[in-house]
């Protein structure tokens, strides 16, 4: 997909300093919870995978890499319920970011969260829904301006450049 020609981070960048505030605030009390960088960068990806947010997912991907998710995680990463590469603490985080990104019925919401709650601490259980929340929107701000996704030059992606390959029509 293009880019929009109406971007809503540059049409009111007020609203967007605003969002931006939050997720460092969220951020902030994600840290003070004790959850490292990895949980929040693999729950980001994830909901970006469900939302279908491209350029949430080129950012997120690259931050989960540097954050010490493995090759393996991000690849498992859709059917994370079906592995065990995992930690209790990612297991709890996922089911609460796929919780707040798809809004299943009450009683299944319900469960996913209570579930999730018992890995965690009252501080983190209440950070990973902030978290949750605010990719959401992030996610939303980008679907709806249609951030573009560009190609990374090879030395930028820190890796040769690909081969051309003949594709039969």
């Amino acid at each position: 997909m293009s880019g929009s020609d109406h971007f809503l981070d540059k049409s009111d960048p007020a609203s967007w300093r605003a969002l931006n505030g939050l997720a460092l605030k969220v951020a902030e009390s994600a840290q003070q919870a004790g959850l490292p960088r990895s949980v929040i960068e693999l729950v980001n990806v994830r909901i970006s995978q469900l939302n279908g947010c491209a350029f949430c997912l080129d950012m997120h991907v690259r931050l989960a890499k540097q954050a010490g998710i493995s090759d393996q995680q991000l690849a498992v990463l859709p059917t994370w319920r079906e592995t065990a590469v995992f930690s209790p603490t990612e297991y709890a985080a996922l089911a609460i970011g796929e919780a707040a990104t798809e809004l299943p019925d009450r009683e299944h919401l319900r469960a996913e969260l209570a579930a999730a709650k018992e890995a965690l601490t009252d501080e983190q259980f209440s950070a990973l829904q902030w978290v949750a929340v605010t990719m959401n929107a992030f996610n939303r701000v980008s679907i709806l301006s249609g951030h573009p996704v560009r190609r990374r030059s090879a030395e930028a992606a820190g890796k040769a450049a690909p081969q051309k390959v003949a594709v039969a029509p």
